[in-house]
């Protein structure tokens, strides 16, 4: 626990005018940002008596080592800046705002010559028109379903449009008429966006519009006695008023407005927001935070506005932002807005009247939810925390492990030999830091000296940013033993997916920006999957680098026992023991991670090919090869010239290509095991490699993996 006078700026030091300011923590992680008017004023309130600091607060400057601050010149920049660094850093103690599930949209993609409807998640993409949010995917589904009566927009994938137009026969809508079928020509590229246009008018709110010209057009059909026409609109404006009652009509003034309400204890805060278009819900969403700094409704709420819009621009901005209380001051953020919208957005607290009675209604729900979300989660907190606890008595340890790492190794029968490295906190995994390495140090199968080789890696760059950042005197690091080796390479998996980075020691510890997905931050307790020899080659690798201060155990798969340093009997846990789950967790995650990496190590292995050593040979001309002559081994029998042939491979490529593939041994052949026939390779049974693909899986070839 650090003392903020050890760190507090001196007087005169800090400026007085607006800007953003940063805590860092002693491994110089970013833990806090925020931002203020004056930051002069605003930094002296937290070198105040520790006793008078909210609990929340006075954690975070004890903690932090550190901090550091950027002048701006307007409040506006201020509140850009501090949405910024809240987006870089993701430091722990800031209010963040996480939806529950990945929200989906209805969108169409305005920027494709042939635009589609479809349904999207995640980051918008520019060009790209999303109404929504909406709950369910097939809400979206349904209300599609309808509109494609009268709107017969592409709703197909770019593959089948693609073997629709090649082939001169469009897709089951196209023939039910569902589809306009540009595909096959029955409309050109401007009818098509025209109809996309019209389906985007009628989502926006602009309805009547398109009913009153359905209705006089079915007139019309019935005076002319063209009845079944005349049947057909009908169906189309039942269809389109069926969709219109799937959104309720709250606002009978036909007002563009967003929602959005708040409900808060003194621990947790829950935000709903009702997205209004035309009058009428067309989305509604909702999160829940802890509320780690002392804040109030107005800062929730200015919290949830840089989350909501900070990404968006125009149109997806609304007129009208309706909120339970005003940020303070409000002016920065109403300005803001203005300049996210293009126009003015006007930001107020409603009094009366509809919209009034609509803002109790999202805070019903938003109060439904945090009553949900503590429901749900209180007995969670307890059991993780009772399982930390758990942990630190079993073990002995001072306090609460509450970054626990986990390590596993993986082969296939000493093929491959690849580990991983997972990362719980507070008895959660946090999946952004999650690590994976290849085994580079020896040949062979060999778990325990892996996991030495493992550990030595990864702690080594925390010694190696630790000497960087000048927390050891000079030299020190290297007395011990433990200077980098150049070209050590760094394995990354983002979100829990394996990453090939490529990154090194010389740029991955050169940047001083406090992110904290790099091995600069150490455990508690350090947890390896196996017994008493990978707990001691784990010891010893720790030892070898002068740690003393990090925690060991292992859990071994057999029994469940946990397996401590130089002791000559496990620890073992009671069966019902919440600690004994959370480790069991922790190992099981590291050994699927350290197995996705492996077969996909395997995979590429298996699926490798002789184009692949012909150097400035990239993907995209080996696929323009195997295309051209349909196979690996007609490209063998190709002539220099044949292989000129193919766009984008000059004569000394081609030349490269033949020496390589001359040089290369063929591929063995791929054998029925019930027949003994040998498989002759067919165009449709190639690997992005241009090999053929064997049946089987691999383990049933090989063994087994570990």
């Amino acid at each position: 626990m650090a003392d903020p006078s050890s760190y507090r700026p001196k007087p005169g030091e800090i400026p007085d005018s607006p800007g953003v300011y940063r805590f860092r923590d002693e491994h110089r992680r970013v833990i806090y940002v925020g931002k203020a008017k004056s930051l002069r004023q605003r930094l002296a309130n937290y070198f105040q008596d520790l006793a008078g600091l909210h609990p929340r607060t006075r954690s975070m400057v004890t903690t932090a080592a550190s901090v550091e601050w950027t002048v701006v010149s307007t409040e506006v920049e201020a509140l850009q800046l501090e949405y910024s660094w809240i987006k870089e850093y993701d430091p722990r103690f800031n209010v963040k705002y996480r939806d529950d599930k990945s929200y989906p949209y209805l969108a169409v993609t305005m920027n494709e010559e042939y635009p589609r409807v479809q349904v999207m998640r995640g980051h918008k993409k520019k060009g790209v028109r999303y109404f929504g949010p909406y709950a369910h995917a097939w809400a979206i589904r349904d209300t599609v379903d309808l509109l494609l009566r009268v709107f017969p927009v592409r709703t197909c994938s770019a593959g089948v449009f693609k073997n629709a137009a090649r082939t001169g026969r469009p897709c089951l809508l196209g023939y039910i008429g569902k589809c306009s079928a540009p595909c096959v020509d029955r409309v050109s590229a401007e009818e098509h966006r025209e109809l996309a246009d019209e389906f985007c008018d009628f989502m926006t709110g602009r309805t009547n519009t398109y009913i009153r010209r359905l209705e006089r057009q079915m007139t019309e059909a019935a005076e002319e006695m063209e009845y079944e026409r005349a049947a057909r609109l009908r169906d189309d404006i039942g269809a389109l008023k069926k969709a219109m009652e799937k959104n309720a009509v709250v606002l009978a003034d036909a007002t563009d407005a967003d929602l959005i309400a708040v409900a808060e204890d003194e621990l947790e805060a829950a935000v709903q927001i009702f997205h209004v278009r035309g009058g009428r819900v067309r989305g509604q969403r909702g999160w829940v935070t802890d509320k780690v700094e002392e804040i109030t409704t107005g800062a929730l709420v200015e919290h949830a506005l840089q989350q909501l819009y900070g990404e968006e621009t125009g149109d997806a901005v609304p007129r009208e932002v309706l909120v339970p209380a005003l940020p303070d001051p409000v002016e920065p953020v109403q300005e803001w807005l203005t300049g996210r919208r293009g126009s003015g957005v006007s930001l107020r607290v409603p009094q009366r009247g509809d919209k009034k009675a609509l803002m109790e209604t999202v805070q019903r729900n938003a109060q439904q939810a945090l009553v949900l979300h503590k429901t749900k989660r209180a007995s969670d907190l307890t059991t993780r925390s009772r399982a930390l606890e758990e942990i630190a008595d079993a073990l002995d340890l001072d306090s609460a492990p509450l970054r626990i790492e986990c390590y596993d190794i993986s082969h296939l029968q000493g093929d491959d030999v690849v580990a991983s490295m997972v990362v719980f906190e507070d008895g959660l995994a946090r999946k952004s830091e999650y690590r994976r390495f290849q085994i580079k140090g020896f040949a062979g199968q060999d778990d325990v000296r892996s996991m030495h080789e493992v550990i030595t890696r990864r702690f080594r760059r925390y010694l190696a940013e630790k000497e960087r950042t000048g927390e050891w005197a000079d030299g020190e690091p290297a007395e011990n033993g433990v200077t980098p080796e150049n070209g050590e390479t760094t394995e990354t998996a983002e979100n829990g997916e394996p990453a090939d980075t490529g990154e090194t020691i010389g740029t991955s510890l050169t940047e001083d920006d406090g992110r904290p997905k790099k091995f600069a931050y150490p455990p508690q307790l350090v947890v390896v999957d196996g017994g008493a020899p990978q707990v001691a080659a784990a010891r010893r690798a720790l030892d070898e680098l002068g740690i003393d201060d990090i925690a060991v155990c292992g859990l071994a798969k057999r029994l469940e026992e946990v397996w401590l340093p130089g002791d000559d009997d496990p620890v073992v846990l009671p069966r019902t023991s919440e600690g004994l789950y959370l480790l069991q967790r922790v190992r099981d995650e590291a050994h699927r991670f350290a197995i996705t990496y492996q077969r996909t190590k395997r995979s590429k292995r298996f699926r490798s090919s002789p184009l692949d050593d012909v150097p400035g040979l990239g993907d995209t001309r080996k696929q323009a090869l195997l295309k051209h002559f349909g196979s690996l081994k007609k490209l063998r029998s190709a002539t220099i010239d044949q292989i000129c042939e193919v766009p984008g491979i000059g004569r000394k490529t081609a030349e490269t290509i033949a020496v390589a593939l001359a040089q290369a041994a063929p591929a063995a052949p791929a054998v029925n095991t019930a027949t003994g026939e040998i498989m002759e390779e067919e165009p449709g049974t190639m690997g992005s490699s241009g090999e053929p693909v064997r049946t089987g899986a691999p383990d049933e070839r090989r063994g087994q993996e570990t």
